[in-house]
């Protein structure tokens, strides 16, 4: 979710909640107010009452009070003397209508006999009024809180405009381009600050991805020319006939070690390209076909090791990725099948649009398979393995937005790509 429309949704929710506080309030206020003034008017008629009936000491109807219903009764026994006020409903007699009555109730003598005196006053047009100021209220509160909401997206869309501007320059700065990141000024204070820091970063990005690029492409050239010389000059020194068999073992101890040390270099430095992106050159590529080609292209290998192919290709994997490092990627995952695959075994490839799926027969896992993708974790003891494969592999997929996951059923050991969903 965005800033912009997270803010705005707790700026409404939070004014929807003060508005309708506010209303409730406020008609709570206006409906006091108006029972407040039929109540003083009610106290009004009752004073009015009460010097009628000390003057005449007697009660008839009057024009006077024809305004309000009032009722006199009698009553028998001794009550305290004393006013209440209460809402009461009287039905009007010529439509049997319930009218509601803001009600009066006291107790005056009259003739010496104590009569209970009940004075009302219709409160249909104070609910009429109301209701009115009440919807006149919503009405005018909803039109601000929609004009507020209205302005306050505006505002902040243009606020944070320069923030989307530095967003989308950022998403286009490239590493591999020589064109330092550079940001437009802003009329407000933090977000030139952010640009200022983001551009000494990009900077600093810049300097170290060279320095870094330099180093992998030196370390390429220059590492492998001696290690190749080492080699050669070993290989001829195992062909000499004078050596001495404890000589022939230190040296091809030599040899291997030296091998061993070029495999590491080149798997690290293709570490190092990848994670720095130094392969630019994405294509389509049908990975099922490429593993199919790759099993096919091993097929003497896989008759020394007594190992059975069983490809079930449905639909086309396709991938992006540069072709390079898809050859690497299907020759790690087949060099790792064969490996550690047993006598008799065998290796199945299943393929849909979504997902690719290798799978072959060995032995227990011993390491946790959670750090089978760790660089130098390794099943195999022999010399060959440096424990590179798989992380060569972790590494290509996470580059370029496929997914691979491990899982072990039965001694069945399967390696699974599909895409990463966005």
């Amino acid at each position: 979710m965005k800033l912009l429309t997270k803010t705005n949704q707790i700026y409404l929710t939070f004014s929807l909640v003060i508005y309708l506080l506010t209303a409730l309030a406020f008609y709570q206020i206006i409906r006091l107010l108006i029972y407040d003034e039929v109540e003083s008017r009610l106290k009004v008629e009752r004073r009015d009452f009460e010097t009628y009936v000390r003057k005449h000491n007697a009660w008839t109807s009057a024009p006077y009070f024809v305004e309000n219903k009032i009722e006199v009764i009698p009553v028998s026994k001794r009550v305290p003397i004393r006013e209440a006020f209460k809402d009461t409903l009287i039905e009007n007699r010529y439509d049997g209508e319930l009218i509601p009555f803001r009600q009066l109730t006291f107790y005056e003598p009259i003739h010496g006999v104590i009569h209970r005196v009940s004075i009302r006053k219709s409160l249909i047009q104070t609910y009429r009024l109301i209701e009115v100021i009440s919807v006149a209220m919503v009405l005018f509160l909803g039109l601000l809180l929609l004009g507020m909401f209205w302005f306050q997206r505006k505002l902040s869309g243009r606020l944070w405009l320069p923030f989307y501007g530095t967003l989308a320059r950022i998403k286009q700065f490239d590493l591999n381009n020589d064109t330092s990141l550079q940001l437009s000024k802003s009329e407000i204070t933090e977000f030139n600050e952010l640009n200022d820091v983001l551009q000494k970063m990009a900077a600093k990005m810049q300097q170290d991805y060279q320095s870094l690029k330099e180093f992998t492409e030196n370390a390429s050239h220059e590492m492998q020319t001696p290690l190749a010389l080492i080699n050669a000059k070993v290989e001829q020194l195992i062909q000499t006939e004078q050596l001495t068999e404890t000589q022939t073992n230190w040296i091809e101890s030599i040899y291997q070690a030296s091998r061993r040390i070029s495999r590491l270099n080149q798997g690290l430095l293709l570490l190092a390209k990848i994670e720095n992106r130094q392969f630019s050159d994405t294509q389509s590529v049908d990975l099922s076909a490429l593993l199919t080609e790759k099993l096919t292209d091993m097929e003497e290998v896989l008759s020394f090791k007594q190992l059975s192919i069983n490809l079930q290709t449905t639909a086309p994997f396709a991938v992006q990725l540069p072709a390079s490092l898809a050859d690497s990627l299907v020759t790690n995952l087949v060099n790792n099948a064969i490996k550690h695959n047993q006598p008799n075994g065998r290796i199945e490839l299943t393929s849909t649009a979504d997902q690719l799926c290798l799978s072959n027969t060995g032995g227990q896992l011993i390491s946790d398979p959670e750090r089978l993708f760790e660089r130098f974790k390794k099943e195999s003891t022999g010399p060959d393995s440096v424990g590179l494969g798989l992380a060569i592999v972790r590494q290509i997929c996470d580059s370029y937005g496929l997914h691979i996951a491990y899982r072990e059923t039965g001694g069945i050991h399967e390696f699974c790509i599909s895409h990463v969903l966005t």
